[in-house]
């Protein structure tokens, strides 16, 4: 593909077919786009049209996302079909072509075009380390750090990844003495940077690999850290001849939640939860899980969402492809590993990248074949409910946590993840919501409201160290009946015996003291929705005798998530 106005009038024509409202006319376009992009120097003429002055806003917007993916979405690895690549897996010409035009708009390009291609760039996102190997290129090289090989010796490559190659590696000198295995990361110093710092906001849980130190030269980062022998999940289950069984499979998805909910109480989403994302410490049977890979991890605030496809495919959340997601991606590819767990198979598949793309997004959860026949109601309601394509209805990691197939009257939840997220929640939430959460706390006693979410360390004697802990947050405003409503969420009662008569006395105290008149669109702001979606979401749920929300108005309140 060469610049010239036939190419612009082309993928100009391509890009503004993309924004049409009818999904036969945006297939088309986007496989014309697909097609066009398997050309030599399809990259150089988007990032062009990105750039070029004349061009429509929303097409350049569509091109400038085009752009990303493209960057990230081509010449897969042939080792790993699944994944998605570096930047520096693109031909070696084009990318030098593409770097060269980049450090030219940065130096000479009008400050609303830098603009729009910083945006294009943006954290969060795996083109960072472009922007990263740009700035390298202009103003020289890492600054030198410390001296890797003057205190540890390098070993044998034990893999390789996106973003740079896995050694083993012995320090010279200390305690750790062969227990550190070193990550090369070539080229990508901001991304390794954030990865670093994200190591270390999570050291100190179990079942993150143990981060070290790092480690500096001309051309590399290197980050030292925890050298698990075990091998990886996906190794794990070819030896055990393709799947566990159900009370192996809890042990291992309880670590991997106890692991995620943690990350998530940090504002960090992990973004590429796959088996082999999780080390095992040995090569035992009751070795603990150890979550690594944190390449393409990322903080988030509440609220935010990030728009970059970044992931493996066959873990990857639907959301992921639509390009607008937070945290829940993470539960989704907890799913998918709990199926993968117990029938050996993957729950959405295809031949080619495509095709795995297309089941993702469409195909439904089934379990119609062998094991599932033979697999506990509780273990599919949880994948179920992990693999729910609509997120407001998708389990949280904390709440998987709770969930019946995994509940163990002997394991508390840890109360720093689920009670934070909770309290923090109410906190956040507007007078009805509020209303009608205490209504459904008195519906139960307060140690049932205390003890749904499966632990019994909750009582009151708990509730002052935890706001206490919880500093600012609570504002020392919080009474212990507050602290019951927030304590628990209507998820918990689903399928629990008698929940139904719960949430139907919870509506009766709410008609008592919180029911109010109201507006649909009050309700939508109510619930932090907008637009016409929203409006046929809550359009069932308000009385037309007084104005007032009904029964089905109630539950759609509590069940609406904030996050």
């Amino acid at each position: 593909m060469e610049w010239n106005p036939e190419t612009l009038q082309f993928l100009s024509q391509c890009f503004l077919l993309t924004l049409s409202p009818q999904l036969e006319t945006r297939r088309a376009a986007e496989s014309s786009l697909s097609e066009a992009a398997d050309t030599p120097n399809y990259g150089l003429c988007v990032l062009r049209l990105v750039v070029e002055p004349s061009v429509n806003e929303k097409i350049r917007q569509a091109a400038a996302i085009n752009f990303k993916n493209y960057i990230r979405t081509r010449w897969v690895p042939s080792n790993d079909p699944n994944a998605v690549p570096a930047f520096s897996s693109i031909r070696k010409q084009e990318k030098e072509q593409i770097k060269t035009l980049l450090v030219s708009l940065m130096l000479s390009a009008s400050p609303r075009i830098q603009s729009e291609l910083s945006e294009a760039l943006a954290p969060p996102s795996l083109a960072k380390h472009i922007k990263a190997s740009v700035v390298k290129w202009l103003w020289g090289k890492l600054k030198l750090g410390l001296d890797f090989r003057a205190k540890y010796e390098l070993g044998k490559e034990l893999g390789r990844g996106m973003f740079g190659y896995t050694f083993s590696a012995r320090a010279k000198t200390g305690e750790l003495k062969d227990q550190l295995v070193a990550e090369r990361a070539e080229d990508w110093t901001e991304g390794a940077m954030r990865e670093i710092k994200i190591l270390r906001a999570l050291s100190g849980h179990k079942h993150f690999i143990k981060f070290y130190d790092t480690c500096e030269d001309h051309n590399n980062v290197y980050i030292i850290m925890e050298l698990c022998e075990g091998g990886d999940l996906s190794n794990r289950i070819r030896a055990r001849g393709g799947r566990y069984t159900e009370e192996d499979a809890k042990a291992l998805v309880t670590q991997i939640l106890s692991a995620v909910s943690f990350c998530h109480l940090q504002g960090i989403a992990h973004r590429d939860l796959k088996p082999k994302n999780l080390l095992l410490t040995s090569a035992g049977e009751d070795a603990e899980l150890k979550l690594i890979d944190f390449g393409l991890s990322d903080f988030i605030r509440p609220g935010e969402r990030f728009q970059d496809f970044v992931g493996t495919i066959c873990c990857m959340a639907p959301e992921v492809i639509h390009g607008s997601y937070s945290l829940e991606v993470d539960s989704w590819s907890i799913g998918v590993i709990t199926y993968l767990l117990l029938s050996g198979r993957w729950p959405f598949w295809g031949r080619t990248r495509s095709e795995k793309l297309q089941s993702v997004q469409e195909s439904d959860l089934k379990f119609d074949d062998l094991p599932w026949s033979s697999i506990s109601p509780e273990a599919k309601d949880f994948i179920k409910r992990l693999l729910n394509k609509n997120t407001e209805e998708r389990m949280t990691a904390a709440e998987a946590l709770s969930h019946r197939w995994l509940r163990d009257e002997s394991r508390p939840i840890p109360l720093d993840i689920l009670m934070y997220m909770l309290v923090s929640l109410y906190l956040l939430q507007k007078p009805l919501r509020r209303a009608a959460q205490k209504a459904l706390s008195k519906a139960l006693t307060e140690d049932e409201a205390l003890s749904r979410n499966a632990t019994d360390i909750m009582d009151e004697s708990w509730v002052p160290e935890t706001l206490s802990v919880m500093g600012s947050l609570a504002n020392g405003n919080m009474y212990f009946e507050e602290f019951c409503a927030a304590a628990i969420h209507i998820c918990h009662l689903e399928g629990v015996e008698g929940g139904e008569q719960i949430v139907l006395a919870a509506f009766e105290h709410f008609e008592q003291e919180g029911n109010q008149v109201i507006s649909e669109e009050e309700l939508c702001q109510e619930m932090n929705m907008s637009g016409p979606k929203a409006l046929s979401y809550v359009q069932d749920c308000i009385r037309k005798s007084d104005g007032k929300l009904n029964f089905i108005g109630f539950t759609k309140l509590l069940g609406k998530r904030e996050y």
